[in-house]
């Protein structure tokens, strides 16, 4: 049988391992470069700003109401009858002018009364005359009879008649006289009859004019209520017609938007009779009516008209009246429909620029504070006093200069003189310059 080999053989082949380990770990040690000193740096946050500037800005106030006509006119029948004729294009929507028919009323029973009083006051003017004529015969009569009853007076003294031929003389004279009395009472009596009988023809004159209903100004039909041959009373109402050369837009504006229209402006004296124009020759106002109509914004220039009486109390906002006169004129197909009753639209009230104004970003003012980077670009907090804030734009009235280099971006955390990497927001930049409005 073979032998083992001996035990201290086997230690020895362990050496060639180890020795190897030993060697890799040297050249390893050897290669490997010794650490490199790095100096402590500030870090840097990148930031975008934007220059304070000045502009003329003017400010403005903006409202949403409704459009309504500036008159409305309700047609009411004034006479009872039948309605003979209606106009063909009277129905709800149709535009008509001014002085035009619409409607008429059967006439016949107007005319048949109008005619009755002319006839009533003919009868009086021959009644007039015939008494006239009477009462000349009737006071020559009277003359007559007095001359008798002082003749047979004088006889019967001298004993020549008889007291019956007196009484019959002064009974004459007595007659005579109750008829010129009842003629004098009757001719009185003429000019009264004859102003009642006027009146009389003048009604009837008026309710045959009623028969005719026509536009008292240019119109559109509205809740029209009345057909052909349909019987009519007295105070029924017809149609609705609706102004159309003059609309109104009751807009609801806050009282902070309102309050920024008259900063800057001279003192005056209140007139309360002539308060909108007051408004508009201090502020200079300029009234806007827009409509949005998706991809397009269609306008009309618009008249300041008056405030409305009252304050919202939970909205805080007053109702700012504008007009804009002949809309039906404005119309561009596609581009500015008709202004028509019960639009929603928005109300621009805009003044005129009170002078340079400092303004910075709104998003930029912070807790009454704006963040600026100084002249070595590192970040300083700076305290303003904003006079009022407008859109995208914040004015400043004290606590910042013109050219302060405004930081907008949302530094976190906030470290009063940190590094910054400044980089201009030319995107913002040309966005106020198009909200700010220069002179």
């Amino acid at each position: 049988m073979p032998l083992a080999p001996p035990r201290h053989w086997r230690r020895l082949l362990l050496l060639p391992p180890i020795m190897l380990g030993v060697l890799t770990l040297v050249l390893m040690v050897r290669g490997r470069e010794p650490p490199a000193l790095v100096e402590p740096t500030e870090p840097v946050r990148a930031a975008r700003v934007v220059e304070a500037s000045l502009v003329a800005l003017a400010p403005t106030a903006q409202g949403y109401g409704s459009v309504r006509p500036e008159r409305v006119w309700a047609a009411v029948s004034q006479v009872a009858g039948r309605v003979v004729w209606i106009h063909p294009r009277l129905r709800e929507g149709e535009i008509h002018a001014a002085g035009g028919e619409l409607l008429r009323i059967d006439p016949v029973d107007y005319e048949l009364l109008l005619a009755q009083a002319r006839a009533e006051l003919a009868d009086l003017e021959v009644q007039r005359g015939n008494a006239e004529a009477l009462l000349v015969i009737e006071r020559r009569n009277l003359e007559l009879a007095e001359a008798a009853l002082v003749r047979n007076q004088r006889l019967i003294r001298q004993g020549t008649t008889s007291q019956s031929v007196v009484d019959d003389s002064e009974r004459a004279l007595l007659a005579s006289r109750a008829e010129v009395r009842r003629l004098d009472n009757t001719l009185a009596l003429i000019p009264a009859q004859q102003a009642l009988l006027e009146a009389k023809a003048r009604r009837a004159e008026r309710d045959l004019a009623h028969t005719r209903i026509t536009a008292p100004f240019e119109l559109r039909v509205a809740d029209l209520a009345v057909e052909a041959e349909q019987y009519v009373g007295v105070g029924q109402r017809l149609f609705v017609g609706d102004m159309v050369e003059r609309m109104e837009i009751e807009a609801q504006v806050p009282l902070a938007a309102l309050r920024r229209l008259f900063l800057d402006r001279p003192a005056i004296e209140v007139d309360v009779t002539r308060l909108g124009e007051l408004v508009e020759s201090v502020t200079g106002v300029e009234a806007r009516v827009r409509l949005d109509l998706g991809n397009h914004v269609a306008e009309w220039r618009a008249e300041f008209v008056r405030f409305d009486d009252t304050v919202d109390p939970r909205t805080r906002t007053m109702g700012v009246v504008v007009a804009v006169d002949r809309p039906f004129d404005k119309i561009r197909p596609g581009y500015r429909p008709p202004l028509s009753k019960n639009m929603f639209v928005e109300v621009v009230l805009r003044g005129r620029p009170a002078g340079e104004q400092l303004v910075v970003p709104r998003l930029a003012v912070r807790d009454g504070a704006v963040l600026v980077a100084d002249a070595e670009d590192r970040l300083r907090r700076r305290p303003v006093e904003v006079r009022y804030t407008q859109g995208e734009l914040s004015v400043i009235a004290a606590g910042l200069e013109p050219g302060a280099r405004v930081v907008v971006s949302d530094l976190v955390p906030v470290v009063e003189g940190m590094r910054l990497a400044v980089e201009p927001d030319e995107r913002l930049r040309r966005m106020l310059r198009a909200q700010a409005v220069q002179p």
